[in-house]
């Protein structure tokens, strides 16, 4: 696996779905920033709520997957999650069908965030319960307090650039902020 962070303002994003599954890939979405477009032609209640007016009631059309960079695919019958995952490769399109190994062209890590710093944890879909074990074990190594010097450590990164610092230079400061904070 080739772990790699899209930025979301850069980043064209669908989500195609109905239910639960669905709805959890939606706000996994929204909290890393994203805003997709969302399509289900049997959407839940919740689904529909969650997306919040981003929301089109059918199957995107396959000229329409073209429109995008990355596509997840949640709670629809395989049959058509394959045709949308066929059509989607053929534009070029990264697709996730979620628990379809086959139909993934990229997996879905588990994910912590502490501010700016995310951490991720996956398995190449081997199994996302491991992944989400990893993750609990990062949460417990990398405590809310990483948030808060990443920003200092940006602030004072920007401002040492500034002045013409190098590598090595940038680097010590981090070292030695991230000291102060008691996180080495």
């Amino acid at each position: 696996m080739i772990p790699l962070h899209l930025d979301p303002a850069q980043t064209r994003i669908a989500l195609i779905g109905r239910g639960a599954l669905a709805v959890r890939r939606l706000n996994w979405l929204i909290q890393g920033g994203a805003a997709p477009d969302v399509w289900s032609d049997e959407p839940s209640q919740e689904l529909l709520t969650s997306a919040n007016g981003r929301f089109e009631r059918r199957l995107p059309r396959e000229a329409e997957l073209a429109d995008y960079h990355a596509i997840w695919v949640a709670d629809l019958p395989v049959e058509s999650a394959e045709l949308i995952a066929n059509a989607a490769r053929s534009a070029n399109v990264l697709v996730n069908v979620e628990d379809v190994l086959p139909l993934c062209d990229f997996h879905t890590p588990a994910v912590l965030r502490r501010g700016q710093l995310t951490l991720t944890a996956g398995t190449g879909g081997a199994s996302p319960a491991v992944a989400r074990a990893a993750r609990e074990r990062l949460e417990a190594a990398f405590p809310e307090s990483w948030a808060l010097a990443l920003k200092e450590i940006a602030q004072s990164r920007t401002a040492l650039r500034q002045k013409g610092a190098g590598f090595d230079a940038l680097v010590a400061d981090a070292r030695a902020r991230l000291a102060q904070h008691g996180l080495t």
